[in-house]
């Protein structure tokens, strides 16, 4: 794989790599990232040339536009998508703006909208940029940094698996996209392909997480390497993410259901190891929310609270959680751009219903290897 200060190239190991770092990043969501790799494979297998810009090599006046998929894990895997779902959006978006995009960036790092971007680069021609608005998945529009900052989130574009396009040339607020989109989502199969917002280079500079494909490479590069030599592939995560091991158990009940688009519910886990006795509790909406030691909260968003096999750091998403799987749940701190005041209304526990305020896990996302922005 060639890389440069500025640019490197996708290859069949890369993308091996990104979809472990990807997974464990997603908390959970962001779809199944066993499926997004097998897209990109496919393009690889076809000649397809991807690649990824770093965030400052991004003009000030160029244009940039996110694409990803909307809708629920558990529909990820069991529909058969196009793959082209985002491309048919953002060529849509373009022709109703008048503009034409320079670049493509991931709407998160989470699973399979981490490695969506990269199968649009391969259809498009267009360069990903090494960038994202979560550091990790959320089940709403209106959780990005692109929006919490200020970035105008219309007008945006969805498209299904029949290239049918619904298009949304101004809505008041990203939250009021979610709820439009959403339901239009959810008529269409219950799952698209998204482009939005278009936004200037300067506008994504300002607002984006940067590195953020580059970590999920590196997580999972440092997990399979461990993998190989049989030393302990969770303490390799850490090593690169930052972060700790919160709990050790088996999973003793899985409670689930469909509501409004999502995927909701509860993880019960019993302690193994140095957790033997106690128990864990663990809420999501397709990302885990929450997690609980009884009464005591010892995890929550806008931190990250990932679910992997003990022995080899795999990720379990929240679509293929099942009783019996032995895990660790592991916490990683959040970019700084989600722990602002501003951010914390929208990616906060209280943002998702929960009456409690944020208490941060120490440490610092990506191990000190991402670069951190404060906005207020």
């Amino acid at each position: 794989m060639t890389e440069s200060n500025t640019v490197w190239y996708v290859d069949a190991e890369a993308i091996e790599n990104i979809a472990v770092g990807a997974g464990i990043l997603g908390t959970g969501g962001g779809g199944n990232p066993y499926v997004g790799k097998l897209m990109v494979r496919r393009c690889l297998d076809e000649g397809a040339v991807i690649p990824v810009v770093s965030l400052d090599a991004v003009t000030d006046d160029a244009t940039a536009v996110s694409v990803g998929g909307m809708g629920a894990p558990t529909v990820s895997v069991e529909k058969i998508q196009r793959g082209d779902e985002p491309i048919v959006a953002l060529r849509a978006l373009e022709q109703y703006a008048g503009r034409r995009a320079d670049y493509l960036v991931p709407w998160e790092i989470g699973g399979t909208n981490s490695t969506r971007p990269l199968v649009q680069s391969a259809y498009s021609g267009l360069p990903v940029v090494d960038a994202d608005s979560m550091g990790r998945a959320f089940p709403e529009l209106q959780m990005c940094t692109f929006s919490i900052y200020g970035v105008p989130c219309t007008p945006a574009a969805i498209a299904d698996v029949r290239h049918d396009v619904a298009l949304f040339p101004k809505t008041a607020t990203t939250k009021l996209l979610e709820k439009y989109a959403r339901a239009v989502t959810i008529e269409m199969g219950g799952s698209t392909g998204f482009a939005f917002p278009l936004m200037s280079g300067a506008e994504l500079k300002r607002t984006a997480i940067p590195g953020t494909l580059t970590l999920a490479k590196e997580i999972g590069r440092v997990v399979r390497e461990a993998r190989q030599t049989l030393t302990d592939p969770v303490a390799a995560l850490l090593s690169v993410s930052g972060g700790e091991v919160l709990f050790r158990g088996k999973i003793t009940s899985v409670h689930r259901t469909m509501t409004r688009g999502f995927a909701k519910g509860e993880i019960e886990l019993e302690g193994m190891e140095d957790d033997r006795g106690d128990n864990l509790l663990i809420e999501f909406q397709n990302e885990n929310l929450v997690a609980r030691r009884g009464e005591t909260v010892i995890a929550s968003v806008p931190d990250l609270i990932s679910i992997v096999d003990t022995n080899t750091a795999e990720p379990v998403t929240t679509e293929v959680l099942r009783y019996g799987l032995r895990v660790a749940v592991v916490g990683i701190p959040a970019p700084q751009l989600l722990r602002t005041t501003r951010a914390l209304e929208v990616v906060g526990p209280r943002a998702f219903g929960f009456n409690f305020d944020y208490e941060p896990l120490a440490g610092e996302y990506g191990a000190g290897r991402i670069a951190q922005t404060s906005l207020s």
